[in-house]
């Protein structure tokens, strides 16, 4: 029985009650039951706090009420028990065969057991977006993992969902980073505030190996200005194409790449502007133009069109959240670093004054990462051998590779700064939480294979012998996985996710000590040796599904 079919089982019994007058309330006055798991398992497999819910409005004691729904609930099949603890909540102790149920259930479901509709809808979910001035930085590389992580989870969950990234291919840094490639090549010191690190060398090189190839002029040849847009075209091009290779083996696709510069020539900057100024938002003073945006709840308001006629930055984010409502996102959710912080109330003002709405689960949300910090023999990695005073995505892929990688950055909240130990990654044991919980799917594949070799197969089933407190256990974490995925994706926390996978590996190891699945010696393949492969090969399939969520591979052996 899954936590669903328990709380539709509480349903159906409180309409029971209210039809032949037991509980004062009308049908109408009855709630979706949600059932949880008690913090101490001695009181039962699950719990639910309807009777106190209810009490107010049926004039009754909350553990009056609880009594008469525990009575009666003890009464349906599948249900062992039912008792009525502190102020009010029905503790619920499943019969070992509805309990054992899962484990079918889960097996028939396959890939798509702990998938919902919770978060129909379309998102655009726009992350990393780093400028293509160098390698990805360990900021970007967390919102590689994470991003991807939530994309996958909000599809879990029933959404439509669009991955973009933001491409800036114009702009101060561009400039500085052509100039840099320029002198670079020249053999000349980076200008001020330039970019350094050896992957200026390779690019400035590639940049004069692609012009000779396609019999174009040296570029050292020309005049500075010509030679630098030059590097600036061909430099952007191939920095872009290894950091879209570096995610690609990080496992990070992106559906749109969105350039910058298609906002401004297409007259899309123009079109949004005139479109708040029709709603009355937009006014001029000292020559530019602004938003108010603090009739929004920002601070102040904001430059859109500065006294000399350039667009500021804001233009562009205006017409970019306009273009992906018009693509037709419900949802536009970007994800930012920490300094990008106080930039949360302009964007939040710009989509209310559109008329949308913004905040968690609203059409416009930003959500903010904190830093990312390495640790080696105790001490801070701070620099890259390629790219000088930065850690790159490629550097702490070489590290610890791409599993460990992208389940360290993914564990733990955003909200927090993230302190990754290299020696602890790297390592085979069970303080290695991405090897602990992958460990823990190579010994459900490895016991699996045992019992093959020892004639225990899937072919009967018998849920009732799944008696043990070890069974029950591990059932119960199976049987939390949707409500983690649906909550995970809710709060757009995928941490939640890799928390929980760890607390199923415990459970398993602890079932795999205490159960058995194969005979010993001599002794016939039992129904209770049968129901427990299907209780390991469900764990199998919860265990691959939640890492394939957080794009994690599940190994066979380890």
């Amino acid at each position: 029985m899954t936590p669903e079919e328990l709380g539709a089982l509480i349903d159906s019994v409180l309409a029971e009650a209210v039809s032949d007058g037991a509980v004062a309330l009308s049908v109408d006055d009855l709630p979706t039951v949600k059932v949880e798991r008690p913090r101490n398992r001695d009181h039962g497999d699950w719990a639910t706090n309807v009777a106190m819910q209810l009490a107010k409005k049926a004039g009754a004691n909350p553990r009056d009420l609880g009594a008469i729904l525990a009575e009666r609930l003890a009464e349906k099949d599948g249900i062992e028990n039912a008792t009525v603890a502190g102020p009010g909540f029905v503790n619920i102790k499943l019969a070992a065969g509805a309990a054992g149920e899962l484990a079918r259930t889960i097996l028939a479901a396959g890939a798509s057991y702990g998938r919902s509709k919770t978060e129909a809808g379309t998102v655009n979910l726009e992350f990393v977006s780093a400028n293509p001035t160098g390698p990805i930085h360990l900021g970007g590389v967390r919102w590689a993992a994470v991003g991807d992580s939530l994309a996958r989870l909000l599809e879990a969950a029933g959404s439509t969902v669009t991955r973009e990234y933001y491409f800036n291919d114009a702009g101060a840094q561009i400039d500085r980073f052509s100039e840099s490639l320029l002198a670079r090549a020249k053999g000349e010191p980076a200008p001020e505030n330039g970019y350094g690190g050896a992957y200026i060398t390779d690019v400035a090189e590639k940049v004069m190996a692609d012009c000779k190839a396609a019999g174009e002029p040296d570029p050292l040849s020309l005049p500075d200005s010509e030679a630098q847009e030059v590097f600036r075209a061909r430099g952007v091009e191939i920095m872009f194409g290894e950091i879209k290779q570096a995610l690609a083996d990080f496992g990070v696709e992106f559906d749109v790449y969105f350039h910058e510069d298609e906002l401004h020539g297409s007259g899309a900057v123009t079109r949004s502007v005139d479109i708040l100024r029709e709603r009355g938002h937009v006014f001029e003073q000292d020559g530019a133009t602004w938003l108010r945006t603090t009739d929004f709840g920002d601070d102040k308001d904001r430059v859109i069109f500065k006294s000399d006629g350039d667009a500021a930055y804001f233009a562009g984010d205006i017409a970019y959240y306009l273009n992906k409502r018009e693509r037709g996102a419900d949802h536009v959710i970007i994800m930012l670093g920490a300094d990008h912080h106080g930039y949360i109330g302009r964007m939040y003002a710009m989509a209310r004054a559109f008329g949308d709405t913004a905040g968690k689960r609203e059409n416009m949300e930003i959500l903010i990462g904190q830093m990312v910090n390495l640790v080696r023999d105790g001490e801070p990695v701070k620099m890259s051998k390629r790219a000088g005073n930065i850690i790159t995505l490629e550097d702490l892929v070489d590290a610890v590779g791409v599993d460990a990688a992208r389940y360290s950055l993914v564990r733990s909240s955003v909200d927090t700064t993230l302190e990754l130990d290299l020696d602890l990654l790297a390592s085979h044991t069970n303080e290695n939480p991405v090897y602990y919980v992958q460990y823990a799917h190579a010994r459900t594949r490895s016991v699996a294979n045992n019992a093959a070799e020892h004639g225990v197969t899937r072919d009967g089933f018998n849920p009732a012998a799944l008696d043990h407190r070890a069974d029950s256990s591990l059932l119960g974490i199976l049987a939390q996985f949707p409500e983690v995925v649906a909550q995970a994706a809710e709060l757009r926390e995928p941490h939640r996710v890799a928390r929980y996978l760890e607390e199923l590996a415990a459970a398993y190891h602890t079932w795999y000590g205490q159960t058995r699945v194969t005979p010993r010696i001599g002794d016939d393949v039992t129904e209770g040796h049968q129901a427990r492969l299907w209780l390991n090969d469900a764990t199998t399939q919860v265990l691959a599904n939640g890492l394939n969520l957080l794009g994690v591979s599940a190994p066979e052996k380890m």
